[in-house]
C-alpha cells in the first residue's frame, strides 16, 4: 500500500475554472461537472485557488438578494488551496484527508500546474481494495 501513489489513483483530465470567470459561469461549471469544488488556474494552468459549491452558494445568496454587480472567481476563491503531488503516497494523502476538510484535491506537478484531481472516493476505494487483499 505504501508504494501506491496519487498518480495511480487520480483523474487525469481535470476540469478547472479560469481566473476572471464570472460567478454564474463558475456555478454552471460546477453543475455540469457534478463537482463539489474545482481548482482555479491561471493562464499557465497553475493552480492559484479553489472554489466550492459552498463559496458560490454564499456569494449567490448575497449578490441575488442585493442585486449586486457581477463577481469574478478571483474575488471569492480560496487563494491558498490544498494540493497534492503526483508522487505523494496513498497513506500520506489519506492521513491529510482525515485532518482536512476538502473532499477533492487538485494534483499538481513540480511547477504547480494542474495535472489531475483526487477525491476522497478514489482514496477510499483504494484503501478498501488494499484491505481486501489483507483478507485474501
Amino acid at each position: 500500500m505504501s508504494d501506491l501513489t496519487v498518480s495511480a489513483l487520480m483523474g487525469k483530465h481535470p476540469s478547472a475554472i479560469a481566473l476572471g470567470t464570472e460567478l454564474t459561469q463558475v456555478v454552471e461549471q460546477l453543475l455540469q461537472n457534478k463537482a463539489s469544488g474545482l481548482p482555479v488556474v491561471d493562464e499557465h494552468h497553475r493552480v492559484v485557488g479553489f472554489v466550492s459549491e459552498q463559496d458560490c452558494l454564499r456569494k449567490l445568496l448575497i449578490s441575488s438578494y442585493h442585486c449586486e454587480g457581477s463577481l469574478i472567481v478571483d474575488e471569492f476563491m480560496h487563494d491558498q488551496p490544498l494540493t497534492v503531488g503526483e508522487e505523494d503516497s496513498l497513506v500520506d494523502v489519506a492521513e491529510l484527508m482525515v485532518t482536512q476538510k476538502p473532499k477533492v484535491y487538485p494534483v499538481v506537478d513540480d511547477q504547480n500546474r494542474l495535472v489531475g484531481m483526487l477525491s476522497r472516493h478514489q482514496v477510499l476505494r483504494a484503501l478498501k481494495d488494499t484491505r481486501r487483499a489483507c483478507d485474501a
